[in-house]
């Protein structure tokens, strides 16, 4: 298998195999706060907010963002549960998985769902205008928009996951936790959504 490699605009080094297109960039914390900063200023900007940190920071593929559901996330006295169990038919592969909600991502979830009047479980968790789910495909289009007005070039509804996943190999957490913590089936797959920053080679020589 060859591999080859890309400087993407941020001067991080994306890893990716030869054949396929290059890989959404990741971002650091201050760019993060200014894509954040974009959507607080957007008509929904509790639900943009939430679907964005969805991706960041609990790693979820923008189809399951789409398909995920109020009962997914709510327990019923309307506080929101510590993970998310994503169905098969919510989530890629023939097999459902479960999403961990880290203390900063329950307290998102938790702002947004006190926003919304109608808790009925089989509810799209982000209706649309006409009260029914985004489709994938839609969800990723609000999601690019949001990069293109925070002026992050280079980035797509995949660079929140690939962010997630990156950050935990910066603090040292195995490829085999994070192959889980993703729902990947092989190792491989997790290998190659980590982003080789400068910073991440730079700590790694000084262990030496």
């Amino acid at each position: 298998m060859n591999i080859r490699k890309h400087t993407a605009t941020n001067k991080s080094i994306c890893v990716g195999v030869a054949g396929m297109t290059k890989q959404a960039r990741t971002l650091n914390e201050q760019e993060l706060q200014k894509l954040l900063q974009a959507a607080t200023n957007t008509k929904h900007s509790h639900r943009n907010r939430t679907i964005l940190l969805l991706t960041h920071l609990a790693g979820m593929r923008v189809g399951e963002v789409a398909a995920v559901k109020i009962g997914d996330v709510v327990q019923n006295d309307k506080t929101v549960l510590s993970q998310i169990n994503l169905k098969a038919d919510q989530t890629k592969g023939s097999q459902g998985r479960t999403v961990l909600l880290n203390e900063r991502m329950r307290s998102v979830l938790q702002s947004y769902v006190d926003t919304l009047k109608n808790l009925h479980p089989n509810n799209p968790l982000f209706p649309t205008q006409r009260s029914i789910g985004f489709s994938a495909n839609s969800l990723t289009q609000i999601i690019n928009g949001l990069y293109n007005k925070a002026g992050l070039h280079g980035c797509s509804s995949h660079s929140g996951r690939r962010g997630y996943l990156t950050n935990l190999a910066e603090k040292g957490v195995s490829v085999r936790v994070m192959m889980a913590l993703a729902g990947h089936k092989n190792m491989a797959t997790t290998q190659r959504y980590i982003d080789l920053r400068p910073g991440v080679l730079r700590k790694a020589v000084e262990l030496v």
